[in-house]
């Protein structure tokens, strides 16, 4: 071992030490951390994250506020010599603390805005106001002049079915005659020759003429001239207004619906600035005009609900915040899902929402308050589809209007007011029956007709059970065109949208193929656990004209146990599926014998699996966003229900118990006792334990949603508010942590 030098010697080895014992850099010496134990508490607590903090800074100016008007009170009397007595703080009845700033309800804005109206009002109304969610503004031309007629035929088509189409037509006839079958077997009264006294009659009838001053129900078509301010473009009619603008007005005007099929209306525009501006331009219009807030600076003393769908657009959602806090400027606002809203109207704590829109069915099971995610079903028909399909059947049994365009405006309105009279699902209705209507077109005379219908009022709303009977040509057109889907944040590959399991069940069933698409990857499988039957095998009784294709096997794949595991796939709509008794596995991994692979996979199996991993997430959403979501009625709730359960008898048993149907597209007479027959002939199993039901009350189904989300406005406890200051700080990134559910 070699002792210490001395300088004296390291001085004649030429080693000796030449500094002067400075620092080499003035940056502060940092400690390597010790690998083994490290610890960081970055984004563990509440008090680092802004919403929570401003929560707590909140609740503590409550308590300071609560203290000093407390000592003010005591310092008061004290100065009048009274003691004070000892009293305790009184609590309200249903034991929540009463807190001093609680919202006022006169003071919240209640939105639910729909493909074809917009619901608004106070939370303190009882009723909303219901405003057509269009807008008229000047155009070169109409909507009329600009598309095709509706419904679309082929005017210069020499026979009926060339002109509606051949298989159309046949699938009419069908529809026709098992109906015919059906009353019979129900030993209800049917004429051999009805569809005869119908033909005949209509093609004999001929209008007659009203005078003006014989017609007491004339329409007040609105005054082009009243616009705000006539000599600029932005000016614009919104409403009932601008449904009543004529059709042959000077200047013309288009029609512009912001919102179609329940999402954004992309296809119409041609700059996504137009579509948001005419969106915020019908809400900020509906504010001054029926609420009454004429003035900007008053808005920021107004807080809003807006109810946004089950199944959303985050960009939809992120461009709501934007315009509520930028152009209206609340004080807050908060989000509340539309199913949601609906229990709350009603007064349910579990429930399977079934919404009948009028462009739009929306399918989704609730449970104390929250969505299960995986249950969501958002179907592309409604009741305009009814209306459109019901004209469609008329026209084909010689209707006497033979010009009817339902991208008229008149023409529109007249056609919503026969569905809503004559439509029904009550097959005691159907017969031949002689019925009126009057035309009231902007200058021209009014115009009486007389026609009869027979199977028609009951075979159009029939199509929610057999959605090929509607026109579901173009409702996927201009998809994406102008708002591209959402990304994750991380991962800029990665889309974001909610899904659901329902939701590719219902796709697969129109593209079978989508199923591969969806399957876990390999290391997502967790541990195998104890297997049992599949207790939710509803789609073995599907009708196999349905889905044309053989039997494949009658015994269900067990599926896993427990919360823990993954949801099972969803159901094959297709060759070997439990449509037709086989495996509600995917059908790659039933394919073949194959050499079994690990964890029970055969070849094959791996094979798609590997395939899906080659495949990027954003080509899956793509493939997705090419199928229209369409099923039957009766197939969609019992999906989604299955896959709220997930193996759960008793939950399953109660969700088939407590299915409620709102929305305006279910106003049609016997439409839930139908849903339910359908019902019971999928599941004969658990005949007794299904029930459909209105909204409680007798409530207007039309109001449920917006009723419910009035209620939720009133809660003295509501943590989901945004404000702006949030909204500043984090912009859209607030909604992860103050929104009711997973963002």
């Amino acid at each position: 071992m070699v002792g210490k030098v001395s300088e004296r010697v390291l001085l004649r080895e030429g080693l000796e030490r030449t500094d002067n014992g400075m620092r080499q850099t003035s940056w502060p010496d940092v400690a390597p951390i010790n690998q083994k134990n490290y610890y960081t508490d970055y984004m563990k607590r509440d008090d680092q994250i802004l919403a929570f903090r401003l929560q707590s800074e909140a609740s503590r100016d409550r308590m300071i506020q609560t203290a000093k008007d407390k000592d003010r009170a005591l310092a008061a009397k004290a100065a009048n010599n009274e003691v004070p007595l000892p009293i305790p703080e009184l609590q309200p009845e249903d034991g929540t603390p009463a807190t001093p700033d609680a919202l006022d309800p006169s003071r919240v804005i209640v939105i639910h805005p729909g493909s074809q109206n917009l619901r608004i009002g106070f939370a303190s109304d009882a009723l909303p106001k219901t405003v057509p969610m269009t807008l008229a503004t000047k155009f070169p031309q109409t909507e009329s002049e600009m598309y095709e007629a509706l419904p679309r035929r082929k005017f210069e088509a020499k026979t009926q079915e060339e002109e509606y189409g051949e298989e159309w037509v046949k699938k009419f006839q069908k529809h026709s005659h098992d109906l015919k079958m059906d009353m019979r077997a129900n030993k209800r009264k049917v004429l051999p020759n009805s569809k005869e006294m119908v033909l005949n009659f209509n093609r004999r009838t001929e209008p007659e003429e009203i005078p003006q001053h014989n017609d007491p129900l004339q329409i007040e078509w609105t005054d082009v001239n009243s616009l705000d301010d006539p000599n600029s473009a932005a000016s614009c009619f919104i409403g009932h207004e601008a449904e009543r603008v004529p059709d042959d007005s000077d200047p013309k005007f288009k029609l512009w619906w912001p919102m179609q099929h329940g999402w954004l209306n992309e296809d119409d525009y041609t700059a996504a600035e137009h579509l948001h501006d005419d969106f915020e331009t019908i809400l900020d219009k509906a504010i001054r005009q029926e609420l009454g807030l004429t003035r900007n600076s008053v808005w920021k003393q107004y807080s809003c609900v807006f109810v946004v769908p089950d199944l959303y657009d985050k960009k939809y959602v992120e461009m709501v915040l934007r315009s509520c806090m930028t152009w209206f400027e609340f004080s807050r606002v908060c989000f509340i899902q539309e199913s949601i809203a609906a229990t709350f109207g009603a007064g349910y704590t579990q429930a399977c929402v079934v919404d009948v829109g009028a462009q739009k069915t929306s399918i989704t099971c609730v449970e104390d308050g929250l969505c299960m995610e995986d249950s969501r079903i958002n179907l592309k028909y409604g009741g305009y589809d009814v209306t459109e399909t019901f004209m469609k059947m008329m026209l084909l049994d010689n209707f006497p209007y033979e010009e009817i365009n339902l991208r008229r405006r008149y023409d529109f309105l007249l056609a919503e007011e026969l569905k809503s009279k004559h439509c029904t699902m009550s097959q005691v209705d159907v017969s031949v029956q002689l019925l009126q209507f009057h035309l009231r077109a902007p200058n021209q005379p009014t115009r009486k007709y007389q026609f009869k219908a027979y199977d028609e009022v009951i075979l159009a709303p029939m199509g929610f059970y057999d959605p090929d009977l509607f026109d579901n040509s173009a409702k996927l057109r201009g998809r994406r065109k102008l708002i591209d889907r959402s990304y994750n944040a991380y991962d800029v590959e990665i889309p974001d949208d909610p899904t659901s399991q329902a939701q590719l069940a219902i796709l697969a069933l129109q593209k079978p193929s989508l199923v591969s698409s969806g399957l876990p990857l390999p290391n997502d499988v967790s541990t195998p656990v104890k297997e049992k039957p599949h207790p939710f095998n509803f789609l073995s009784r599907v009708d196999a004209a349905l889905l044309s294709t053989p039997a494949a096997s009658n015994a269900p794949s067990p599926a896993p146990d427990g919360t823990s595991t993954p949801v099972p796939p969803p159901f094959v709509f297709g060759k070997d599926g439990p449509a037709n008794g086989g495996s509600p596995a995917p059908s790659q991994a039933r394919n073949g014998g194959g050499t079994p692979g690990p964890g029970g996979q055969t070849q094959s199996g791996l094979a798609s699996f590997t395939e899906h991993a080659a495949r990027s997430a954003k080509s899956i959403a793509e493939e997705r966003d090419e199928v229209l979501p369409v099923a039957p009625l009766d197939v969609a709730v019992l999906t989604s229900i299955q896959n709220a359960a997930r193996g759960d008898e008793k939950k399953l048993r109660d969700l088939l118990g407590s299915i409620m149907v709102i929305g305006g597209g279910a106003k049609v007479p016997q439409f839930a006792t139908v849903l339910e027959e359908k019902l019971k002939a999928r599941r004969p199993d658990l005949n007794d334990r299904i029930l459909v039901s209105r909204s409680a009350r007798d409530m207007d189904e039309q109001v449920v949603v917006w009723k419910g989300a009035s209620v939720f406005a009133k809660l003295p406890t509501n943590d989901s508010w945004i404000v702006p200051m949030e909204y500043e700080r984090l912009g859209t990134r607030a909604l992860h942590h103050k929104v009711l559910w997973a963002w």
